[in-house]
Formats: structure tokens, C-alpha cells, sequence
């Protein structure tokens, strides 16, 4: 056997790989062809709430939207976290030129991220949790998404949506789904039996036990979900920056292309400040609920304010004829 047979037996790799690379990328290329017009349909809707979202945000005047996150965050996760995010919003106007725009931009792509993953992700972990056959279609394929690199979705995305902030909506939502799938069924799953068979015993049909005793059991889980999700949604911020996204993480990215390490830190910063704020917003009705579980969620923050003006009012129609009716009889 001569030395160029036995080096081709013991390394057989060489020189006889398969053709995937090639095929697949035909494949693709043909079923973008063919698919554009759907494509098209799912980014035209994408775009428009993003674009509204940000004109809305950029456009309106910075202390508006300041007041506006600062009665957010009171109502959500009460007085003391309104505080903190109306000093940390405002600490993002002052910290570089151009961060309130950028924060804005940022706040804007996530935002519709975490709206599609809640339109997708809260009805699918729903079906998982109420069928057992769903969930093992659906564990492997979470599975999947939860560990492939986040810098892989960047290419399919681009390739079938194109570049600029809507793909990255849609790049960021792929990302950040499973989590919200994932805890919303494990929260249907943990309701005790007990109890769904005591609220079926009294004659409560699947679908009342399911709005008024399975769901209302399963928020805190489904609320750590959309924690989850949402934190998730501001990772992507640098990596959907790869694909023209703007916002903060457009700024990072920036930074890193020039080494400018005070560009670096003033856009991290600003993305460490968003966390901070989004993350104590959505759990704070969690831990409202935990302080005072019997109170109604009018009961507390700006929402108090305006139920006892709209009680106040509705009083003081209702008293005005029983006074003038004790008038007439005493005359």
C-alpha cells in the first residue's frame, strides 16, 4: 500500500465532504424566490408598529415621555420604582449626545419584540400546557431555538426580511420566545388537581376553569415568562445591531469598530439602565400582589387617583337627588 493510500484511509474527511453548503443555499435562495410575497406580508405589519412606535416615542417631547414611563412604572411596581426610573430615564438624556434618541430606538424594537412573542408565545404555552402532545412537539423545537447562538438567526433573518430595525424585530422575537412558552406552560401544569376538580365538581365548565382557575393560578409564572422574555429581547440589542438595527446597540457596535472605549461605556451604560427599569417594571405587579393580594389593581398608583375622582363624581350625582328630595318633603 503506497503512502498516499494509507494517509487517504486514515484521514477519510479529506476531500469527500458532502455538498450541503451548496444545496442548501440553492434551496434557499429558490424558496425565497417563490415565498417573497409572504414574506413581504409578515414585514409590512412589523414595520408599521415599529415605525408608529418610535415616531411616537421620538417625536413627542422627552419630558412627556418621561412622565408618562414615571406613572408606568408607579402604577406597575409603585412609588419607590417610579422614582428610580424617572432618575435613570433622565440620567440617559444627560450621559452623551444622541443616547435619548437611541434609548428611544432601543425601547421602540423592544417593545414589538416582546409584543410578538406575547401574540405567539402566551397562546402556544397555553396549548402546551393543557396537551401533553403539544409539549413534546414543542419541548425539542425549544430546545432547539434555546441553544443555537443568537448570532445564527442573523443570517436566515436577513436573507428573507432584508436589513434595518423590522428584521430585527423579527430576529429579536425569534430569539426571545422559548422562555415565555416554556413558563406559561409550567405554570397551567402546576395548578394543583385539587382544585381543578373542585372548580369542575361545581359545575364550572373547561373554559371557565381554565379563564377564571388555571390562568389567574399561573401569572406569576406566566409574569417571570415575560420577564424572561423581555430581558432576552434587550440582549439582542448589539447582535441585531449586526444587521442595521439602530438603537444603543448600534452605538456599542460603534464603539467596538473604532475602539472608542467612552462610546463603549456610555451605550453599555444606557443598556444596563434599560434593563434595570424593565426588568423592576414587570415584576412588579408580582410583588405588589404578593404585599397585598386582595387589592385590585385600580386600588393602587395613578389608576387609585382616578377611581377615587370617578367615585367621588358618581357620589356626588347620586347624592344630589336624594338632597333635593329630602328638600321637597320638608317643605
Amino acid at each position: 500500500m503506497s503512502e498516499s493510500q494509507a494517509a487517504n484511509w486514515l484521514d477519510p474527511f479529506s476531500g469527500n465532504a458532502l455538498p450541503i453548503a451548496q444545496n442548501s443555499e440553492k434551496v434557499i435562495m429558490d424558496f425565497l424566490v417563490e415565498n417573497r410575497s409572504f414574506f413581504n406580508v409578515i414585514k409590512e405589519p412589523v414595520e408599521y408598529l415599529l415605525v408608529s412606535l418610535e415616531n411616537t416615542l421620538t417625536g413627542s417631547p422627552p419630558l412627556v415621555v418621561l412622565a408618562c414611563a414615571v406613572l408606568i412604572a408607579w402604577q406597575m411596581a409603585g412609588r419607590n420604582q417610579a422614582i428610580v426610573t424617572g432618575v435613570l430615564l433622565a440620567g440617559l438624556g444627560f450621559i452623551g449626545p444622541g443616547m435619548w434618541e437611541a434609548t428611544m430606538t432601543t425601547i421602540s424594537v423592544v417593545l414589538c419584540s416582546l409584543f410578538l412573542c406575547l401574540l405567539l408565545g402566551i397562546p402556544l404555552g397555553i396549548w402546551a400546557g393543557l396537551s401533553d402532545r403539544a409539549y413534546a412537539i414543542m419541548r425539542p423545537i425549544l430546545d432547539t431555538m434555546q441553544t443555537i447562538p443568537s448570532f445564527v438567526y442573523l443570517v436566515p433573518v436577513a436573507i428573507l426580511f432584508g436589513v434595518g430595525n423590522a428584521p430585527g424585530v423579527v430576529v429579536t422575537a425569534v430569539h426571545a420566545l422559548p422562555p415565555v412558552i416554556r413558563l406559561t406552560a409550567l405554570g397551567l401544569r402546576q395548578v394543583p388537581e385539587d382544585v381543578i376538580e373542585a372548580s369542575a365538581s361545581f359545575g364550572a365548565t373547561p373554559t371557565q376553569v381554565l379563564l377564571k382557575v388555571r390562568l389567574p393560578l399561573s401569572v406569576p409564572s406566566i409574569m417571570v415568562g415575560v420577564n424572561q422574555t423581555l430581558m432576552m429581547c434587550l440582549s439582542m440589542a448589539v447582535v441585531a445591531s449586526m444587521i442595521a438595527v439602530g438603537g444603543l446597540g448600534l452605538e456599542v457596535l460603534r464603539a467596538i469598530g473604532r475602539l472608542d472605549v467612552g462610546l463603549a461605556i456610555v451605550s453599555g451604560t444606557g443598556i444596563v439602565v434599560l434593563a434595570i427599569i424593565l426588568d423592576r417594571i414587570t415584576q412588579g405587579p408580582v410583588e405588589l400582589a404578593k404585599k397585598d393580594p386582595h387589592r385590585k389593581w385600580y386600588q393602587h398608583g395613578p389608576a387609585r387617583l382616578v377611581w377615587l375622582l370617578v367615585r367621588g363624581v358618581t357620589g356626588s350625582k347620586a347624592g344630589a337627588p336624594e338632597q333635593s328630595m329630602a328638600a321637597d318633603s320638608a317643605s
